[in-house]
This record gives structure tokens, sequence and C-alpha cells, in this order.
């Protein structure tokens, strides 16, 4: 393989790692495709590959030696910025509830959570379908500094029902799904 096609090559694989984080990044959007999103949304990993891939490119296609330094030290400098990504970035949210809707075992309601700092945070979610095909809608986000999740539960096969605020002072909040599963407004607290 000469030089000309092993660049060639990596320029295209640094290409194909951009193009499925884009569509991890798309669809983990409301009502994309929870597979995809939870098989190619990782920005980190994905990025770090394509620094990798173009920077084995410049060091292989350019001859110039101080280019080539230059090129390993970006690199390594940059793959080291990620490493506290990596090592701090945590596992992520928590699944706390995920709950069947009423009458409808293609619905399910899914609240995740997980902390900023020292404020816990919570995402709801309302999964319609099943295997490759559900998608996931975003019903609501709060953040523990301006309220808390108490309860969330369904008020019906169409209809979320959310609890906020504390034991003295409770908000409920209902949402109402269309046919395929995508709430009319969101929640959002925080």
């Amino acid at each position: 393989m000469s030089v000309r096609q092993r660049v060639l090559l990596l320029v295209v694989a640094a290409g194909t790692f951009t193009v499925a984080e884009l569509a991890g990044w798309w669809s983990s959007r409301s009502g994309g495709l929870l597979v995809v999103a939870q098989v190619l949304h990782h920005p980190v990993l994905f990025g770090l590959l394509t620094l990798a891939a173009l920077s084995a490119a410049v060091i292989i296609g350019v001859r110039n030696l101080v280019v080539r330094g230059l090129v390993v030290v970006a690199a390594a400098l940059s793959g080291l910025m990620a490493v506290p990504l990596v090592l701090f970035g945590g596992a992520g949210p928590e699944v706390t509830l995920n709950h069947a809707a009423p009458d409808r075992a293609d619905r399910h309601l899914v609240v995740e959570q997980g902390a900023a700092m020292i404020d816990p945070l919570w995402w709801v979610y309302v999964d319609e379908g099943s295997g490759l095909t559900k998608r996931r809608w975003h019903v609501g986000h709060i953040n523990g500094d301006a309220s808390a999740l108490i309860k969330a539960s369904w008020a019906g096969p169409d209809r979320v029902r959310l609890v906020t605020g504390s034991a003295e002072d409770k908000q409920v909040h209902l949402v109402d799904l269309t046919a395929s599963g995508e709430p009319l407004r969101t929640v959002s607290l925080g």
C-alpha cells in the first residue's frame, strides 16, 4: 500500500468517525432513534478517534520532521486534555424509573437521575416502540437547584404526571402525548 493510499484510508476513517458521531448526536434529539443514540453518541471517543486518524495521516503524509513533531505534540496534548473527561466524566445518569404505560407495552416512562456537581438532575423521557425503531421523546428536565422531582407516573396511556417541588410546596405538571408518543409540551425547571 502506497503512502497516498494510507493517508487516504486514514482521512476516510476520520470522516467515518465524524459521520458516526453526527448520526448519534442527531438521534439523541427528542424523537430520535434510541439505539442509534446509545451506540453512536460518544463525542469524546469519536473525537479522539478522529484526532488520532488525522494525526496519523499527517505524520505519514508529510515529510517535514518539524511538522510531524508539532502534530505529535498537538495530538498528545489534546489526548491528555481528554483524559479528565474520560476519568471524571462519570458513568452518566442512572435510570431510576422505567414503567410501561397502562395498556401500552410499547410505551415506557423513563426517568434518569444524575448530578451537576452537588445538585441532582432529572431527565424524563417517553420511549415509544420497540427494538431498533424505538424512539425517545424528551418530556422534561428538572434541575435540583430550582426544584426536585418528587414523583413521575402515568395518568393514563397518553398522559404523564410529574410532581415537582418540595414536601410543603408541590406542583403537578400534566403532559399529554400524541399517538406517536411525542409530548405536546415539555417541563423544564432550572
